[in-house]
């Protein structure tokens, strides 16, 4: 706790909960939102009583913002400090299975709008070819 015990009570009174909090999480590492909150009430002479008034708004103040992160452990963390390595790619078994098949177009499938080309459409395949599917936990966690 450095940074936040060279602080004046007046410095950390200016912060908010979430900042107090990064500073907490970057010094300490991982921590349980109690302990988290009962360092925020010390730092900040707080009564006692504000925990139990509180931790309810804290706990989701913590998890609605993207800064932090809450790891399998119950602990919270700086998002910052964990990478993401669950991301996956799509293989396309469609491109196999289609390439045994007549390329044939109905009105439903073609498309022409006036100045687009038969190149800009073509274009277009070539930027979503190195799209990702990302899992729906991984989804949930950035949010």
């Amino acid at each position: 706790m450095k940074k936040l015990e060279k602080m004046t009570q007046e410095e950390l009174e200016q912060l908010g909960y979430k900042d107090i909090t990064c500073l907490l999480l970057e010094e300490c590492g991982p921590m349980n939102t109690g302990d988290i909150f009962k360092k925020i009430i010390s730092l900040l002479k707080l009564p006692t009583s504000t925990f139990d008034a509180k931790i309810g708004d804290f706990y989701t103040s913590l998890a609605t913002d993207k800064r932090f992160i809450l790891l399998e452990d119950g602990t919270w963390d700086l998002r910052a400090h964990h990478t993401s390595d669950k991301v996956i790619k799509v293989v396309e078994d469609e491109e196999e299975e289609d390439e045994g098949k007549e390329d044939t177009v109905t009105e439903e499938d073609s498309f022409d709008d006036g100045d687009e080309t038969e190149e800009d459409y073509d274009d277009r395949d070539d930027e979503l070819k190195d799209l990702v599917v990302i899992d729906e936990d991984e989804l949930e966690l950035e949010q």
